[in-house]
């Protein structure tokens, strides 16, 4: 679960849906050669099925001992050891090179804990099913796709969870978030203007006696619009 700060309330988006308007971003790339993309769709796909291992976790709800609600961001390792070869293998049977972006994406934003015990299994099992479903790519060529990837989860992430600070993007463009308008330098778009648009639910920022209690307050919030464009200066 996304959770975004917005005063004295909290707004949650769900993981899945952040995947969806990631990949909506990308769809509007047009430069790196992306609108002719051999894998273009394969990409696509790949973006857009990212975090669907988190179906379950977004619809159970996570909150710390004191009730606080916890984002993607806080929760347990344990919760993330599950997720990505729960999603990967969700992906697989039926399309093995978008799989295996996914692995490569648990691998990658999870780096800084390679070295830890904990973590080494996970790890291991993430490096065992990308290598099982990457066959017939060259290295340079799914580093390539890889990068597309990570570039719409990163533009997404920031356009929901508010964050303002400027961020570097693989292949060396810079973004950053201007109240509701995302920039992005160099131009992407080729002078478009992207309307961003995503469903969150609005709850005060207050603790809850359970993960339950919390579950139940959001299936009774209104869901309303986040929304903004992404350009390209």
């Amino acid at each position: 679960m996304i959770i975004r700060q917005d005063g004295h309330s909290h707004q949650f988006i769900t993981q899945p849906d952040h995947a969806a308007l990631a990949a909506r971003i990308l769809q509007a790339w047009r430069t790196d050669g992306f609108d002719r993309h051999p894998r273009r769709d394969r990409i696509l796909f790949a973006i857009a099925e990212h975090d669907n291992g988190w179906i379950e976790e977004d619809a159970s709800t996570l909150v710390d001992e004191g009730g606080r609600p916890l984002d993607f961001v806080a929760a347990p390792p344990q919760v993330k050891h599950r997720i990505w070869p729960r999603g990967v293998t969700r992906v697989a049977p039926r399309h093995p090179y978008e799989a295996a972006l996914i692995a490569h994406h648990a691998l990658t934003v999870h780096a800084g804990h390679r070295a830890e015990e904990p973590w080494r299994p996970f790890f291991k099992t993430m490096e065992r099913l990308r290598t099982a479903m990457l066959e017939g790519i060259a290295d340079h060529a799914f580093e390539h796709d890889y990068r597309l990837v990570r570039t719409a989860d990163l533009l997404s992430l920031m356009f929901c969870n508010g964050w303002t600070d400027p961020h570097e993007l693989p292949g060396g463009r810079r973004t950053i978030l201007k109240g509701t308008t995302l920039e992005i330098s160099p131009d992407p778009f080729a002078g478009a203007r992207v309307a961003l648009r995503i469903a969150a639910r609005r709850l005060p920022r207050q603790t809850y006696r359970s993960a339950a209690a919390l579950r139940a307050a959001l299936a009774a919030a209104r869901v309303e619009p986040v929304e903004g464009f992404a350009v390209g200066v």
